[in-house]
């Protein structure tokens, strides 16, 4: 019996990391997927709140904040090759702290801390979105973030700061690397402008109770220049880039459903970002958030009322029968500044084990009366019910 359980112990370790070793895609059609309003605090008790204004430090704050219970790197752009074609990419990483403290344990495979990443392309001219997501521990190298030298990694999917780069520099030039099916990114980001503190000095609201925030900051705009290689066929492309930050131990309440994000580039070198969360009722919501960032560098906080949006379309997944809002109206009245917002592809949905629309728009309208246009990317959350 002895023999037998241990031959169907090792049996069952084969197959787990078979599995881990050929990662199979996950199924197209919805179900058994995270919710993603809830996926990132397992409980509030015993890890680090945002329940004030703090003193942001740079670079360290480019790293790991490991006593709260999530946080991420979120890095969007667009990029160009010199004959004019065009792509928008996506890579990011989520850190899940599973336990406010490190168990007792001596295996080398134990940890507190998970990740999770997802890799996306939009191909525009070849009309395809391409979407990969991996997890792993934090333990054995496998994953994880450090901020001296600055790296965050999953396997051999990494963001890190520029070998020899001054570790002076509040932002260092970062290097970008991942590779999945049929897509390769090798990415340098140069930033020309300082972070941005978002919401109360970098203290990020999304709700009334203390602590129903996160520490938030952006790179609004990242020179960006490297390779991209899909379907075997390597190309050089520039472009611009956005790294948003945030870290807390928070979720959204019952009363509210999801999230639509903007994260727009003007081509004055301006930038807007404005966050809608929506309630169920349709009522508005009090701590929808946005930042308004001058050409110089200068950020100033938008309130709620600040910003009226207007959907102009919509468009159903044929993966999972969801609507997305596929087109919208943003309105600035103390700037005098209207945009149109156009995705470059309408199938940007990345039906994961989290799913959630995620893609590049471009942007036409005007301000004071003169044309303005621009760039960006919108996330959708929450859309099609609870999974």
């Amino acid at each position: 019996m002895r023999r037998a359980r241990a031959g169907l112990a090792l049996l069952l370790l084969g197959l787990i990391l078979v599995a881990l070793w050929h990662r199979p895609a996950p199924p197209a059609a919805p179900g058994g997927q995270i919710d993603l309003n809830r996926a990132f605090v397992q409980a509030a008790a015993g890890f680090e709140r945002a329940e004030a204004p703090r003193a942001f430090r740079f670079p360290a704050d480019h790293g790991p904040h490991p006593d709260t219970a999530s946080e991420w790197w979120y890095v969007t752009g667009h990029l160009r090759t010199a004959q004019g074609r065009r792509f928008g990419y996506e890579l990011t990483f989520f850190r899940v702290a599973l336990a406010p403290e490190m168990p007792a344990r001596q295996s080398a495979w134990a940890t507190r801390q998970i990740y999770m990443a997802h890799l996306a392309l939009t191909d525009p001219e070849g009309r395809r979105f391409h979407a990969f997501e991996r997890f792993n521990r934090a333990a054995l190298d496998m994953a994880g973030a450090s901020a001296a030298p600055l790296r965050i990694w999953l396997d051999d999917w990494t963001l890190a700061a520029r070998p020899g780069a001054d570790p002076a520099l509040a932002t260092p030039p970062l290097l970008l690397r991942a590779a999945e099916g049929p897509i390769a990114l090798a990415l340098e980001l140069d930033t020309g402008k300082p972070p941005v503190l978002q919401g109360e000095a970098g203290l990020s609201r999304k709700g009334p109770e203390p602590g129903d925030a996160s520490y938030y900051y952006s790179l609004t705009r990242l020179a960006t220049r490297g390779t991209l290689t899909l379907n075997g066929e390597r190309f050089t492309v520039e472009g611009e880039s956005w790294l948003d930050r945030e870290w807390g131990t928070s979720a959204l309440g019952p009363e509210r459903s999801g999230w639509d994000w903007f994260g727009l580039q003007l081509d004055d070198g301006s930038e807007l970002m404005f966050c809608r969360i929506r309630r169920r009722d349709g009522a508005p919501h009090p701590f929808d958030y946005g930042v308004w960032v001058d050409p110089d560098g200068t950020s100033r906080p938008l309130a709620a009322t600040a910003v009226t949006m207007r959907e102009t379309d919509r468009w159903r997944s044929p993966h999972t029968g969801i609507r997305y809002p596929a087109g919208w109206e943003l309105s600035l009245p103390e700037r005098k500044l209207r945009l149109e917002l156009r995705p470059i592809l309408a199938d940007q949905e990345l039906n994961l084990a989290v799913r959630y629309w995620e893609g590049a728009v471009t942007a036409r309208g005007e301000q004071n009366g003169r044309p303005i246009g621009g760039q960006g990317y919108v996330e959708l959350t929450g859309y099609g019910g609870a999974p």
